[in-house]
């Protein structure tokens, strides 16, 4: 059994092909059907800075996951292969322990990842392309990023992509107490950024979501002013800074929605800071006067401090890693044996029984407790031919792993059944 990883992220891929990777979450159950006719097992974990495939089967399967990635995003294969990273088994396995423990993210600490890849696991077992390893591993995963931001300081006072976006606004605007934000988007990116901006004495909060009840809900919840989406424009003319995080599947925000507002406002200058996976805001708008356009890859200035203040917990996180790594890697090692044990059991089992068949054929009629005699010595004989074999395969699996390929080998064994 093989566990492949092929995927994109923010240090690999610009955001203009990472979006048409994204995967929302209503969309995530159809795309897992889809990446079942690529590979017979498989998680899809696509957040705002990755889309990440991680899919197992009893060959590598990278080549697969990437042409599954090809069709969902349009892209051809040719043109997507220099922006993915592929990893197999062991390295494979580290990648998703540090994704799940933060240490991959944009925002070293943010806890948002450890949820989605619980979330990516959940949906892949609705969606039955889970076996038994492939949620160990993603189990394992979850259990040590939960133990890193217990046992270090690496989530303490842990930012996120929304904070950051609201502390870069902050950076552009000198005061954000005098200022008037728009809120886009409703969910929890939406919510941290409403909860940001308060904290950060912002005084005047709009909030607009695709629907209106999850926009007047959050609004309601954080003191902030619902809208509707209708009404952009209008909201545009009068307001400091954008934070868009809608995640739609097509622009929200277009160059003749901030054309229009900017008409009204000519020498007031206008923030948007889009950190959505789609973008909610086109591109074009970036090249309008008095307009400043940011997307979530901006965001690295600040992410790199981050990191820097906390260099000390990344290397205890690392520690925790490394230790849990070498329990699951034996575990894995070990699991990668099971099959030959089985099949050298099972045929040892079809040769007892025939043979005893066999015999007690020519032999006279015996009682059922002499018969359960023969089946009780047989068996023992069995059991205790193979005992220190079996063993020996278990407790080498990490150091020598072509014990179990020599006995697969030697006795002819089926692995497949």
């Amino acid at each position: 059994m093989h566990l492949s990883l092929a995927g994109v992220n923010h240090r690999t891929t610009p955001i203009a092909i990472r979006e048409k990777l994204a995967i929302s979450t209503n969309r995530l159950h159809d795309s897992l059907l889809i990446l079942r006719h690529y590979v017979p097992h498989g998680v899809i974990l696509s957040t705002c800075n990755r889309t990440e495939v991680y899919a197992m089967d009893s060959q590598p399967t990278e080549e697969a996951s990437i042409k599954f990635l090809s069709a969902i995003a349009g892209v051809p294969f040719a043109d997507l292969l220099p922006h993915i990273y592929t990893r197999k088994n062991e390295t494979a396995f580290g990648h998703l322990f540090r994704v799940a423990s933060g240490l991959d993210s944009m925002i070293i600490g943010e806890f948002e990842i450890l949820g989605q890849v619980g979330d990516a696991l959940e949906v892949a077992e609705k969606a039955r392309m889970v076996n038994l390893p492939l949620r160990h591993t993603f189990q394992s995963a979850i259990r040590t990023g939960r133990r890193v931001r217990e046992e270090t300081g690496i989530s303490k006072n842990a930012l996120s992509v929304s904070s950051v976006a609201v502390d870069l606004a902050a950076r552009v605007v000198s005061n954000l107490e005098s200022c008037k934000m728009l809120v886009i988007g409703a969910g929890e990116a939406g919510r941290l950024v409403v909860k940001v901006a308060k904290e950060r004495g912002v005084s005047r909060i709009v909030v607009a979501g695709r629907t209106q009840e999850r926009a007047s809900t959050l609004a309601a919840t954080l003191g902030g002013i619902p809208i509707d989406l209708n009404n952009l424009v209008e909201e545009l003319s009068t307001t400091n800074i954008v934070v868009t995080c809608a995640g739609a599947p097509h622009h929200i925000l277009a160059v003749h929605h901030v054309g229009k507002a900017m008409r009204n406002r000519p020498e007031l200058p206008l923030v948007i800071i889009d950190i959505a996976v789609p973008r909610d805001v086109e591109p074009a708008v970036r090249r309008m006067k008095n307009v400043f356009l940011y997307n979530i890859d901006d965001l690295t200035g600040v992410s790199d401090l981050n990191r820097k203040q906390r260099e000390g917990e990344i290397q205890k996180a690392r520690e925790i890693i490394a230790t849990d790594m070498g329990e699951f890697v034996s575990w894995w090692r070990a699991l990668e044996v099971r099959p030959v044990v089985s099949a050298l059991m099972r045929k040892a089992e079809d040769i007892r029984r025939r043979q005893l068949n066999k015999t007690l054929k020519k032999l006279r009629t015996l009682s059922d407790e002499e018969q359960d005699s023969l089946e009780a010595m047989t068996k023992s004989i069995i059991t205790k031919i193979l005992k220190d074999p079996v063993q020996y395969l278990k407790a080498n699996a990490n150091s020598n792993r072509g014990y179990a390929e020599m006995v697969k080998k030697l006795f002819r064994l089926n692995t497949e059944k």
